[in-house]
């Protein structure tokens, strides 16, 4: 008797995805002759140029090995050990980073926020920064504000959200971070440039994504405040986080952005999460959580249908309540969502 699966394929996420071709071949081609170690290579300084050019400014790129690392270790520069960071409650530096920002920084407390769809509302940060009780020994002093982009549910803050946050934290004197995990879904979405997103909008560190969109293991921290790049050199030293072959993570990282590569990997993922959300609302019973802006689609439905599904194989993240997360892939087919689709039909209908 066979007891496999009738399907096998995952919406679990998209760091399951293999790398890209075209980041595989950079690799190749950086691995020939000897190059000097720990960022004093060509790579490394043609990755700043790329990047300053992709960002209209210049930027000091810093390569790291995970998004935490980039995160923890961008916000550990932005605040004191009795700082606080505002950040949303769902966000993933709050959730689901083992307390890596607390560790690099010392101490720093993290404040979420509520706000609809993922994201920090630039009124709740204010009435947050209004109520910090500065100068109180026995209060955490606000140091910074972060937002990921796009955020855990998959939503993207329009320009007006991000000026407006920054506004916020410019006026409250705290720093701005974006986590940028998924930074080119967000910018495909917006349609914008990189520069409008980030430092034209007043961030100050962004923790700049591309292990999800086709890198084999590189992210990097962009340094847009120019204040923060001396301290961020010597804590990522401490932390481990400076290569001695660098050249292989610059290679990596400039392939992504080389020719807009970034952005059409994320396109792809962002149409086919677009094809999912839209078929999966028109199943009755089936119900989205959120608006599908990125790579992410958030919905309910009936749990007998949950379970029938992962006994057929389909892999997925469950957030209980009949809630599941689907999460698309630069490599991914409109085969496997029409394949799905057809499945949750089926199972509902």
């Amino acid at each position: 008797m066979n007891d496999r699966p009738a399907v096998s394929f995952t919406f679990r996420g998209d760091n399951v995805a293999p790398v890209a071709p075209e980041i595989l071949r950079a690799l190749d081609a950086a691995n020939h002759g000897l190059a000097a170690a720990y960022g004093d290579d060509e790579y490394s300084a043609l990755l700043n140029r790329k990047f300053s050019d992709l960002f209209e400014t210049e930027v000091t790129v810093f390569p790291v090995s995970t998004g935490t690392a980039a995160n923890a270790l961008s916000l550990a520069t932005c605040v004191r050990p009795y700082g606080a960071v505002y950040c949303h409650e769902e966000a993933h530096i709050n959730t689901a980073e083992g307390g890596a920002t607390e560790a690099f920084s010392g101490g720093a407390k993290l404040i979420g926020l509520p706000g609809a769809n993922g994201k920090v509302e630039p009124s709740t940060l204010a009435a947050a920064l209004r109520h910090a009780d500065r100068g109180i020994t026995n209060r955490s002093q606000p140091d910074a504000v972060s937002i990921t982009q796009a955020s855990e549910y998959g939503t993207v803050y329009v320009l007006e959200e991000i000026a407006a946050i920054g506004a916020g934290a410019r006026d409250g004197g705290i720093r701005f971070h974006m986590d940028g995990a998924r930074f080119a879904n967000a910018l495909v979405t917006l349609g914008c440039s990189a520069s409008e997103m980030t430092w034209r909008s007043g961030v100050d560190i962004l923790s700049f994504g591309a292990t999800k969109n086709g890198a084999m293991g590189a992210d990097a921290i962009v340094v847009f405040n120019r204040e923060l790049v001396e301290p961020l050199s010597y804590r990522l030293r401490r932390a481990g986080q400076t290569w001695s072959k660098m050249r292989f993570a610059a290679a990596q990282l400039i392939a992504y952005v080389e020719n807009g590569l970034f952005l059409r990997l994320a396109s792809h993922s962002n149409q086919l999460a677009s094809r999912l959300g839209r078929e999966l609302a028109a199943i009755p019973g089936v119900r989205l959580i959120a608006p599908v802006e990125a790579n992410l689609v958030f919905v309910a439905m009936p749990e007998p249908a949950i379970e029938a599904l992962t006994a057929a194989g389909v892999r997925f993240a469950r957030r209980g309540g009949g809630v599941i997360r689907l999460v698309t892939r630069f490599d991914g087919t409109e085969g496997e969502v029409d394949q799905f689709i057809a499945l949750v039909r089926r199972l509902i209908g």
